[in-house]
């Protein structure tokens, strides 16, 4: 074991509802949902922190925090300028680095 921080790719986690809501969205959005999961898997901070971390997003796709107040909390991905969304916070354990998906909504 070394004492370097782990790199992606991230786990990702979906609770129930996720999951469930996601099998049942039209393709359109789950399309859009898995691209945007790629980015956020591969991406070195899935929360994109800084001046145009975001700026290599593709442009449909937007990361920012659900809380202003809670920079480290939950994040928000838009899609397609509002017609979507996913929910989710990124836990920096040591041993085993996660995204877990708690929303994921389609219009």
């Amino acid at each position: 074991m070394t004492d370097e921080p782990l790199r992606p790719p991230w786990q990702m986690d979906w609770t129930k509802q996720a999951q469930h809501d996601f099998q049942n969205m039209p393709v359109e959005g789950s399309d859009l949902i898995m691209s945007a999961r790629a980015e956020l898997i591969t991406a070195e901070d899935p929360y994109f922190r800084g001046i145009d971390a975001d700026a290599s997003l593709p442009h449909w796709m937007t990361v920012r925090p659900l809380a202003s107040t809670s920079p480290g909390g939950p994040h928000i991905v838009d899609l397609a300028g509002g017609r979507g969304w996913l929910i989710f916070t990124f836990m920096r354990r040591h041993a085993d680095p996660q995204i877990v998906v708690t929303e994921a909504f389609w219009a």
